[in-house]
């Protein structure tokens, strides 16, 4: 018994330790943005702010271009997540469901660029940037970014589709349907729960991306909001309520979404399956 109590004991024990390890960075984050700032810079660490100040929230709103910036992020983002779940989709399914040759050497390609870092392609992508005369553009950012989250969205999407059985598909041909028709009304629905994981990926990672903006765009107004955030240090001084509540807003698209595909793919393929 002692043994059994032992194993039931670590495993939930190391889940606490690591959630509060995880948790805490993003709690005093936004616990800090709250704080005044003589509770900031004191020697005491307040661990649990008592007088609660939105003042750092009003500096970051009012700092310059920021709801530019703002429509900057939302437009690259959700543009390049859309673009690469609507490529995904086709290759995913050509992918799971043709045979022809070389389709085993794309796999391998997709998966190596999922491993390459885009760090290192950075000076050859401004450069060619800099020959379309595009340097200041939103289409670029979009267009690299969409890219850059496309391999993963197609090895995942692609395990999504082959886990679908062909017979509901060929059943669905065989009531009248053309294969477009079997694929919109049988197999995309039960892509849900890989649609929501994709795009959560690839909105997280277009929305953090910092190299690219920092090489590519250098006007004020065609920044986003990861280059803002981080001089926004350099342009308040020393004021760390300040670049909390910009961290903080940066922080909580991310956080909202999450929240809400986390919940919506709960939803497993076995009941996709049953409504099909």
């Amino acid at each position: 018994m002692k043994r059994s109590l032992f194993g039931r004991i670590w495993p939930n024990a190391t889940a606490i330790v690591l959630f509060a390890a995880l948790v805490f960075p993003v709690y005093w984050m936004f616990s800090t943005a709250f704080k005044p700032t003589g509770d900031i810079i004191t020697e005491t660490p307040v661990w649990f702010p008592t007088d609660v100040t939105f003042e750092h929230f009003k500096t970051a709103y009012h700092a310059p271009n920021f709801l530019t910036l703002v429509r900057n992020s939302l437009t690259v983002t959700l543009l390049a997540v859309a673009f690469s779940l609507i490529i995904a989709l086709f290759a995913s399914f050509a992918l799971a469901r043709m045979r022809f040759k070389g389709r085993k050497g794309m796999i391998l390609v997709f998966m190596i660029a999922q491993m390459a870092p885009w760090e290192v392609m950075v000076i050859a992508i401004y450069m060619l940037v800099r020959d379309a005369d595009m340097l200041n553009s939103l289409v670029p950012l979009t267009l690299f970014y969409m890219v850059m989250v496309l391999p993963f969205t197609i090895l995942t999407l692609r395990g999504y589709v082959a886990a679908v059985p062909k017979e509901l598909e060929e059943s669905a041909m065989v009531d009248g349907c053309t294969r477009p028709q079997a694929f919109v009304k049988v197999i995309l629905p039960l892509l849900a729960p890989g649609l929501m994981a994709t795009s959560l990926f690839g909105f997280i990672t277009a929305w953090n991306e910092f190299p690219l903006v920092l090489i590519l765009n250098k006007d004020p107004e065609a920044k986003t909001l990861p280059l803002w955030l981080s001089q926004f240090q350099s342009q308040f001084g020393d004021d760390w309520g300040a670049t909390m509540a910009a961290a903080s807003i940066f922080a909580i698209p991310i956080l909202i979404l999450f929240v809400f595909l986390q919940r919506k793919a709960v939803s497993g393929l076995t009941d996709g399956a049953v409504k099909g």
